[in-house]
């Protein structure tokens, strides 16, 4: 298998291991006529070169407390280092998620916190950094 090329059969484990990332070998090779070892083999050569680059989970974090989801869109102030923001975020375990964007703003960040109270004051220590602009989610789709 070369690095970015896979098979068919590739494919069709990759495509099983998206929709259950915990599904034993050997469960993966009755539905792809291989044996757990073959696909073991496989998943690690996908691993090896990068086409697999981990594991995620779902979850439900409104069952942990966590019921304000926000959106926030990050404007910089023009005489601060991108490098100091970018570490307040990742210390930062109400920030799930951030992306470097182009178009509205500098960055967009998911933020996840028990009340409005915890996301005020995220947002006030964003103040240091620059503008926001902040969306809340009212209920998820997809």
């Amino acid at each position: 298998m070369l690095a970015n090329r896979i098979d068919e059969t590739d494919l069709a484990i990759l495509q099983v291991l998206l929709e259950n990332a915990i599904r034993p070998h050997k469960e993966i090779g009755e539905l792809v006529h291989l044996t757990g070892q073959a696909v073991g083999a496989r998943i690690r050569k996908m691993q090896d070169s990068g086409i697999i680059e981990g594991y995620t989970l779902l979850w439900n974090p409104e069952k942990i407390g966590l019921t304000v989801h926000a959106f926030v869109t990050m404007f910089m102030k023009m005489t601060i280092a991108h490098s100091s923001f970018v570490s307040f975020v990742q210390s930062s375990e109400m920030v799930t998620e951030m992306h470097r964007v182009s178009g509205d703003g500098c960055y967009w960040m998911r933020v996840r916190v028990p009340s409005m109270v915890e996301l005020n004051a995220f947002l006030d220590e964003l103040l240091h950094y620059g503008n926001y602009k902040t969306s809340l989610s009212i209920g998820q789709i997809k």
